[in-house]
């Protein structure tokens, strides 16, 4: 019998039954206790006489209709003269009457009964009496006019409320039963849940997404989100609206965040000037001034800061016009040169003759070698125009530097841009990101609170040389990343075999809609597949009567990659551990309280011709003596 019960777990020699069996034991287990709540009611708080005349009131209510007459005995009342009638309830209330014969009555002549002259309480003998008379004389005066559902309407509704306790449950595990006959009985691998169920599941305690599905947030714990979260999908899919969920949660808890903003959408939402928020982004007025020199503690430090500016090449033969002025570059910053120094140093080819003097990069840019020396110069000078945007260095200027923000850890970060002037800031971007990671890999002090990297649209940056590092290595200093892109083959493009590495490694992943095939693929592996187990019968003909059933297992991905490219918009997939929660969620837009972006003026930004005609400017007169005199003079005044 086990064997039918628990089908799947060995071969089974029994069909597993077909039928609602839980259902039905439901309804069985709840008519038996409603035949206790029934006896329990009849001997404990039922009145006595009507728990005399019980059997007859039911008796008479059931054969009225097909018998005339039946024999009853019932409780009766007496005068002197033994003139006899049924007892009724104002006849009699509680105490005690001795019988001749038998126990004693739990019941008494009421005063009114002895009014009216009764003086015998006793149990009659059978009689003879009409069904029909006799009912709705029991009815009205011993019942007080209840019908029997109403005589027993309370350990009635007892039963009903248990049957609903126990059916509803029982239904749905039977539901479930069938779907498992149906599609396959789970065995092994990831659970597909709503959030409701998720929340169950994991009891998280830390950040989570508001669903449509349920009213709570589908959290994730706490100790999760060291282990960052990985978000990917389609553009318009709903990325930077669960990203916005997170930054309010992040500023509600008080703690920092690192917000990449290619499309200054969260700057405008969560800048802060009160909270010492930063703006990283030279072109814009609210940047403070930044140096490369003021990030070095040490020499070695420079190589790191070298090597996020300058990218390596697929090319291995291109690997020596790319370390070379790295080597170059970091150590040019060990002479300590403001931004407008480095760029002066790149464009004269004899000042850096003059800096790597006497050192083994002096060979390398050789003047013997003039093609080698021309090509390591033109890559050294490739970061030059970045440069070239950094604000100066003013005594009164705002200054900031990510080595004393890592130890002060105040106010959030935006590296923000706008898609013209994107690929301009993208070295700096990238330095500036490296950075904050190197700096904040160390395991935090008591008084430090975490600091989040939320990093959208990571594609448009270029390769982040500590990123890998950061997300196999940042559990330690508990700074949770969040990882926004569209598909794997772009991060493929930028970080090569360490793409699967790096989007392997988040401990938390949500999956919107990607409708490259590839990518979808890659989701559907990444959620898991299970091994299910199904019931295959077969049934016999007329000729041979009966049927056979075999137990067949097979795996198969929980998540079809089509399921995924199929994905409505503000749709998507949790996947955290072994559960891979389906969730949707609203269109939940924060107000625009900042400007996206405050240009600042730059020197030389002018064009020198008329866009709309191309003509050129009239350029301006060179200045003569007499205006040198006079502008000497009116600085000599102002001094």
């Amino acid at each position: 019998m086990m064997n039918a019960i628990h089908w799947g777990c060995r071969e089974s020699i029994v069909t597993p039954p077909q039928a609602p069996v839980y259902s039905y034991a439901a309804i069985a287990l709840a008519l038996l206790l409603a035949l206790v709540f029934l006896r329990v009611y009849i001997v404990s708080f039922m009145p006595p006489l009507e728990r005399f005349d019980l059997w007859p009131y039911l008796r008479t209510g059931a054969v009225a209709g097909f018998r005339q007459a039946d024999q009853y005995r019932l409780l009766s009342v007496a005068d002197r003269r033994l003139h006899a009638r049924p007892a009724i309830a104002a006849d009699v209330e509680p105490g005690t009457t001795p019988q001749a014969f038998g126990p004693s009555l739990p019941l008494q002549l009421s005063p009114d009964a002895r009014a009216a002259s009764l003086v015998y309480l006793f149990h009659d003998q059978k009689m003879t009496f009409r069904n029909g008379p006799l009912h709705a004389f029991l009815q009205r005066f011993v019942y007080d006019g209840h019908s029997v559902a109403g005589v027993f309407r309370w350990p009635l509704l007892a039963g009903l409320v248990t049957l609903f306790i126990l059916l509803v449950p029982a239904a749905r595990i039977d539901v479930e039963r069938f779907k498992k006959m149906k599609y396959g009985r789970l065995l092994k691998g990831p659970m597909r849940v709503t959030p409701r169920a998720f929340n169950r599941a994991v009891k998280g305690d830390g950040v989570g997404f508001r669903t449509l599905e349920s009213k709570h947030l589908m959290r994730i714990p706490r100790r999760a989100e060291g282990q960052h979260i990985e978000l990917m999908g389609d553009t318009g899919a709903g990325k930077t609206r669960l990203i916005m969920q997170l930054l309010l949660q992040i500023r509600e808890r008080g703690e920092s965040a690192i917000v990449y903003d290619p499309a200054c959408e969260f700057v405008q939402r969560f800048y802060d000037g009160s909270r010492d928020d930063i703006i990283l982004n030279p072109l814009d007025a609210r940047c403070p001034f930044w140096g490369p020199s003021e990030e070095l503690r040490r020499r070695a430090e420079a190589k790191a800061i070298a090597a996020s500016l300058y990218q390596p090449t697929t090319d291995k033969k291109g690997e020596f016009f790319t370390e070379t002025p790295q080597k170059i570059f970091a150590h040019l910053l060990t002479f300590g040169p403001t931004p407008q120094e480095l760029v002066e140093w790149m464009a004269n080819p004899d000042e850096i003759d003059r800096r790597v003097q006497n050192t083994e990069m002096a060979t390398m840019i050789a003047k013997g070698a003039q093609q080698q020396r021309n090509g390591v110069l033109a890559s050294l000078g490739l970061i030059a125009d970045s440069l070239r945007f950094l604000p100066k260095k003013e005594k009164d200027a705002r200054h900031w530097s990510a080595t004393e923000w890592a130890e002060e850890r105040k106010g959030w970060i935006f590296l923000t841009s706008k898609p013209s002037e994107r690929e301009a800031l993208r070295p700096l971007h990238s330095l500036w990101i490296d950075l904050l990671v190197l700096r904040l890999l160390n395991e935090p002090k008591e008084n430090q609170h975490p600091v989040w990297f939320v990093l959208d649209e990571l594609a448009s940056l270029q390769r982040l040389p500590q990123l890998h590092t950061a997300i196999t290595e940042n559990r330690k200093s508990k700074n949770p990343i969040v990882l926004g892109f569209q598909g794997k083959v772009q991060l493929e493009t930028i970080y090569g075999h360490m793409a699967e590495v790096m989007l392997s490694q988040p401990a938390t992943k949500i999956f919107l809609k990607t409708t490259e095939p590839k990518a979808a693929e890659w989701v559907s592996s990444a959620i898991g597949k299970i091994e299910i187990e199904r019931i295959r019968q077969t049934y016999f003909d007329d000729r041979r009567m009966g049927k056979n059933f075999t137990l067949e297992r097979q795996v198969e991905p929980l998540v079809l990659d089509s399921e995924i490219s199929g994905l409505p918009d503000r749709h998507a997939f949790l996947k955290l551990g072994n559960w891979a929660a389906h969730f949707s969620f609203a269109y939940y837009d924060i107000p625009a309280t900042q400007p996206a972006f405050v240009p600042r003026p730059l020197e030389d930004d002018d064009l020198g011709f008329d866009p709309k005609t191309l003509a050129k400017k009239p350029s301006e007169p060179e200045p003569t003596e007499e205006d040198a005199e006079s502008i000497q003079s009116g600085f000599s005044l102002g001094d």
